[in-house]
């Protein structure tokens, strides 16, 4: 067999030979390319697909509304769990068990990624999804401090551990759901909805503790008005997980799993590979794409992070605003974006992932250091303006990084190597942004450095996106092309029929 492919690798290249035995070449093409067959084309469901993006959309809104809460209540479940006479000392205790969830998200992206090749799609995301709803209750329901010491600061690490454990396998798998079941043309589309499910997490969690705090004053919010927040999401979470089980699986998983489709021999030999949850195939083989997913979602999580979980603390911290005040600038900056996300997602499909992607990293990058001189001004319109500038260049890759990301892997190890090398990068960099940014500022005393430290993400992120391929409006590596009619199925085939010679 060796000498055989030698020999066609030297057909390839030589011309005499090609001249020679050109009918032997065009049957060697024929047999590594074979021609797209009507059979191997993916019709898409669009009733299907609308649910598919629901359930998935509604576990990343509840992921983001449990991390919201925790944001904007940073000062008082510092008050709750870490009592102190210093209010920096505090806040840093808050965003450290922030934190620490974090630090779990690889290990669960380790156990829930490959798991989600193995078993599929649909099993695990309704695992997760059990987990954090289990994780954000009970989290309302530990005793405070005040209660029983020492331990209340433990149990909520804990719970925090168990949000972060199960987060780990949500993102990749929501995001590769979506871009498994949407139609090559439209992924950009329908995977913008995951992110349209961030912003109603936080708007969602954002309005909740605004009212608390305007019903309750600062008083009944640490006495009890806190736990109400983290109470709701289980509710929540039986709903989302109803609509999860109600799912069928995606056709891309289950073109693997089926024996009888093309080449099914080579699919589930690369299923089973996974499936023994062989990481260091996927960090051996799959490094390059890796290191890229790793850099985009740091860029991507920094300023995500600074925007939307930090700034209403740096708000009111920093420049004297009351909480509430702050809290009601971030939601109307956050319905805006949530009007815009779907139509930077259809930007992305119309003219590629790529440039929407770097429109974004270089506005935080020449941006930012306006936008939050701008914050400093103070007036309600400065702020609101800053914030906008900032929310603008977020929403293009809040549009295009669900669609974009679950690109980057072959079908077969797409769940395990997005859900590894997201958070990787999002303990590294997203759950530590408010905690290093804090830390920043006590350090330098200078009110820029959140800016500073979106612009050296950003940085990141430029150099990112320029060495990232371009994937709109093409299969999914791994995956037969999805369309979303039989009608385009019809022209697809037709489009790479050969032409015929007189």
């Amino acid at each position: 067999m060796a000498d055989n492919a030698d020999g066609l690798r030297e057909i390839d290249t030589d011309p005499d030979a090609l001249k020679r035995h050109r009918t032997l070449f065009r049957a060697v093409q024929r047999r590594r390319n074979p021609p797209l067959r009507r059979t191997d084309i993916t019709v898409t469901d669009e009733s299907a697909v609308r649910r598919a993006v629901k359930a998935a959309s509604l576990g990343n809104a509840m992921e983001w509304f449990d991390f919201g809460i925790y944001s904007y209540l940073a000062v008082t479940i510092g008050h709750v769990f870490f009592p102190s006479g210093n209010d920096t000392v505090q806040l840093l205790s808050s965003f450290a068990t922030f934190a620490v969830s974090f630090l779990v998200r690889p290990l669960g992206g380790m156990v829930f990624g490959p798991m989600g090749d193995k078993v599929g799609r649909k099993k695990v995301l309704a695992l997760t999804m059990i987990m954090m709803a289990v994780g954000t209750f009970a989290i309302g329901l530990i005793p405070s401090y005040a209660t029983v010491g020492f331990w209340a600061p433990v149990l909520l690490i804990l719970f925090r551990l168990v949000q972060g454990f199960s987060t780990g396998g949500e993102y990749g798998g929501a995001s590769t759901f979506i871009a498994e079941y949407a139609p090559d043309r439209r992924r950009g589309f329908f995977g913008s909805f995951l992110e349209l499910g961030t912003l109603a997490g936080y708007v969602g969690a954002a309005g909740l503790v605004t009212v608390l705090t305007a019903l309750l004053g600062d008083g009944g919010m640490e006495s009890w008005g806190w736990r109400v927040p983290f109470l709701v999401a289980g509710p929540i979470g039986l709903i989302g997980l109803y609509l999860r089980l109600r799912l069928d699986e995606t056709p891309a998983f289950q073109k693997l799993e089926d024996e009888s489709v093309h080449r099914a021999s080579e699919a589930a030999s690369a299923v089973e590979t996974t499936a023994k949850g062989d990481l260091a195939r996927i960090f051996r083989e799959y490094w390059p794409s890796l290191v890229l997913c790793v850099c985009l979602v740091g860029a991507y999580n920094i300023t995500d992070y600074m925007l939307l979980s930090y700034m209403p603390t740096y708000l009111s911290d920093e420049m004297g605003y009351s909480e509430t005040h702050g809290l009601l600038i971030l939601i109307v900056t956050m319905v805006v974006l949530m009007l815009l996300i779907n139509q930077v997602g259809k930007m992305s499909d119309r003219f590629g992932r790529k440039p929407v992607l770097m429109t974004g990293m270089l506005g935080f990058l020449l941006l930012s250091v306006p936008a939050f001189l701008l914050v400093q001004q103070g007036s309600l319109v400065a702020v609101s303006g800053g914030m906008l500038m900032l929310g603008l260049s977020l929403v293009c890759l809040l549009g295009t990084m669900s669609a974009a990301l679950p690109a980057l892997f072959p079908t077969q190890v797409r769940y395990g190597s997005l859900s590894i090398g997201y958070n990787l990068s999002a303990s590294l960099f997203g759950g530590t942004t408010p905690l290093v940014i804090t830390a920043l500022i006590s350090a330098t005393g200078s009110d820029l450095m959140p800016a500073y430290y979106a612009m050296a993400a950003a940085l990141v992120g430029v150099v990112s996106v320029a060495c990232m391929k371009e994937t709109a409006r093409r299969p999914l590596a791994g995956s037969p092309p999805s369309v979303a009619s039989p009608e385009e199925a019809a022209r697809l085939v037709e489009s790479q029929a050969p032409t015929p010679r007189f």
